[in-house]
């Protein structure tokens, strides 16, 4: 389908439902008119921008014919022809702008996510930096007004994370974090190293979208609850009821364990809030590596096994390999200023699916030629 045959029919659907918002019978159905709304929030900025590239259009158009008639004013056409390249860079930026509202939507995007960090290789120095990383996403979410609620934690004996999930609530987190999943190596000098040496340690990160209870049903009979007293740093015990909950999911072998509450039944939602995640999580892993398997692309898969950005202290620089930005800010990095990098990675996956679209059949980009036609 040519791309502005199918603007026009968005924006035929968004002023339809514009006309149902004020509806008397959309109005008396609350489910209905949140629905409604719904659509209609989905399609504004889309909506918006291709009138405003209308208009831009149209706008070139005048001017280029006031450049026709000026031919014989050096001074009047001098003007059209600077305003001519002004609304010609506009259209351009438009464009672009279109092109990515118009791909397909990640149906996940809106979700909140389940985030789990990991200390790998490094002892001590990888719990200590697992727990750095977890501040600097704590300190990101506060800046965009989410909610990190902790679900569980393991203590290594120098204070340091040996293993944190959290439950980040928000608007579209998972589209801001779902490119953090991987492997993040730090090169520093730990606290501990008498001689100075540069120490190279690891953890991992996975951003897992929430799921629901619609999109993973979990059947009783495939899960095993235990429960056990929680424990702090040392292994003491905490309290002395069994609060602790620990489900296995016996299909899959997947075990969660959740101790932060001490009501076991807080803990036990929560532990099944991070299986769902997870179950969902291996699904949604499953559907790419199908995709990967038959067009051999690798767009945005999010593998935890690569490792994506390294952290030098030394020389306060922060790396991401995915698409070669360096930046010699870690020290703001670390204290949770992410936008830099993630909207570089956003721009980078966005273009890769911008190629895909383009190479596809019947997906040809739209050009502002086109508008002429």
């Amino acid at each position: 389908m040519h791309y502005l045959q199918k603007l026009d029919e968005i924006e035929s659907k968004y002023e339809e439902l514009t006309a149902q918002l004020s509806d008397s019978h959309t109005l008396s159905d609350p489910a209905l008119y949140q629905k409604t709304a719904k659509a209609h929030a989905d399609l504004r900025e889309m909506v918006e921008k291709y009138r405003q590239w209308k208009e831009t259009e149209k706008n070139l158009a005048e001017t280029k014919a006031l450049l026709q008639e000026s031919a014989s004013d050096p001074a009047l056409k001098a003007l059209a022809q600077e305003e001519v390249e002004k609304l010609e860079g506009q259209l351009m930026a438009l464009e672009g702008e279109l092109k990515v509202l118009l791909l397909p939507r990640d149906p996940n995007d809106e979700k909140n996510v389940v985030l789990e960090i990991r200390a790998g290789t490094g002892g001590d120095e990888a719990t200590l930096f697992a727990q750095e990383i977890f501040r600097m996403y704590s300190r990101y979410a506060e800046s965009q007004g989410w909610r990190a609620e902790v679900l569980s934690t393991s203590v290594s004996g120098v204070g340091g994370l040996k293993e944190v999930i959290a439950m980040v609530e928000g608007q579209k987190v998972y589209s801001k974090l779902k490119y953090e999943s991987g492997v993040h190596r730090v090169q520093r000098v730990p606290a501990t190293e008498q001689q100075g040496r540069i120490h190279t340690s690891a953890v991992t990160v996975a951003v897992l979208p929430e799921a629901d209870e619609v999109e993973v049903e979990i059947d009783p009979k495939d899960i095993r609850i235990d429960t056990f007293c929680s424990s702090g740093p040392g292994g003491q015990s905490v309290n002395t009821t069994y609060s602790a909950v620990r489900i296995t999911h016996l299909p899959t072998g997947l075990v969660v364990s959740c101790q932060d509450e001490k009501s076991q039944i807080k803990n036990r939602a929560k532990a099944l809030r991070v299986l769902r995640s997870r179950l969902y999580d291996m699904k949604l892993q499953e559907q790419r590596k199908q995709i990967t398997e038959e067009r051999r692309s690798m767009v945005g898969t999010g593998d935890r096994s690569e490792k994506i950005r390294t952290y030098n202290f030394p020389q306060n620089r922060v790396t991401d390999h995915r698409i070669g930005l360096t930046l010699h800010q870690l020290d703001r990095v670390m204290d949770g200023k992410l936008d830099e990098i993630l909207e570089a990675l956003i721009t980078y996956y966005q273009a890769e699916k911008l190629k895909q679209a383009s190479a596809a059949p019947g997906g040809e980009p739209l050009h502002v030629a086109d508008v002429a036609s």
